[in-house]
């Protein structure tokens, strides 16, 4: 029987994930359905166990719920628990089991597509919010020398590195970047802002670009971003998009819900192109 499994946020028109994961189950030989749920903004949990009902297995889940999916799961992972957050669900026998495959998705992205070694990196992550939250863990497990965390308002910075629990990790605002570049150069920038979804880019001063093998933009679109731009323009050796960031944590979701890990470099190359064409 084809089993169902969904993406739920609000809005959710948008969402590449039933494209996506209509690839990998064609790619791996596994019989399942996959859909979009457009969930009410106060309608999450009801929608939810409808779907649970209705037979569902499993579910991505996008903006705004991520918070929402962290209280519904009975089990999480540890990257769950240290992002705060779910971005997939598993329903098993066992009741609810709850995942955050952001973080592992990027550092998948950055270290086999880009080939960039993040064991001793010097790591700058601008922002404060989920989408940091989400990467924290998994950056510091891939074994990144220290990890500074910018954001404009420096007491969110501070808060995320205090939960971290790590020495690697520490925080500050934007504002005192230019002393903190004059301590210690970065390999490494990410944007974990939104930012680049309105072609703006976080206040970084232009001398942290300096000498950084890979800025990394977690989001993504047919043209690169301001973040991008600058960083090239700067000398960065290397740039991109949250693209292939993608495509690697539905495939960490596809994994969990499937036990197959589907093969992510042709699945990348179609979407790209589809949204070179769009």
């Amino acid at each position: 029987m084809t089993e169902r499994y969904a993406v739920i946020g609000n809005p959710i028109a948008h969402s590449r994930s039933p494209a996506i994961h209509a690839q990998f189950a064609r790619q791996t030989g596994q019989d399942i359905s996959y859909e979009r749920l457009l969930a009410p903004l106060d309608g999450f949990v009801a929608t939810v166990d409808a779907f649970r009902a209705a037979g569902g297995r499993g579910l991505n889940v996008t903006v705004p719920f991520k918070l929402q999916a962290f209280d519904y799961a009975q089990r999480r992972s540890a990257r769950a628990q240290a992002a705060g957050a779910v971005n997939t669900l598993a329903f098993d026998a066992d009741g609810v089991f709850g995942d955050n495959t952001d973080g592992v998705g990027m550092v998948r992205d950055i270290s086999g597509r880009l080939g960039v070694s993040l064991a001793g990196c010097r790591v700058l992550l601008a922002g404060a919010g989920g989408a940091a939250r989400g990467v924290l863990l998994p950056l510091l497990e891939a074994g990144v020398a220290s990890l500074l965390i910018a954001n404009r308002t420096a007491k969110r910075a501070l808060e995320l590195a205090a939960h971290a629990g790590d020495s690697r990790v520490r925080g500050c605002g934007f504002d005192a970047l230019g002393r903190e570049r004059r301590v210690t150069p970065f390999d490494l920038l990410v944007n974990a802002t939104s930012a680049g979804l309105d072609d703006a880019a976080p206040p970084v001063p232009d001398a942290c670009y300096r000498g950084a093998r890979l800025a990394y933009d977690m989001v993504y679109g047919p043209r690169p971003t301001l973040f991008m731009r600058r960083a090239a323009e700067l000398g960065c050796e290397r740039v991109s998009d949250g693209l292939g960031m993608l495509v690697e944590q539905a495939a960490e979701s596809f994994h969990l819900w499937r036990g197959v890990r589907p093969a992510t470099a042709p699945v990348l190359q179609r979407l790209r192109a589809e949204i070179a064409g769009a």
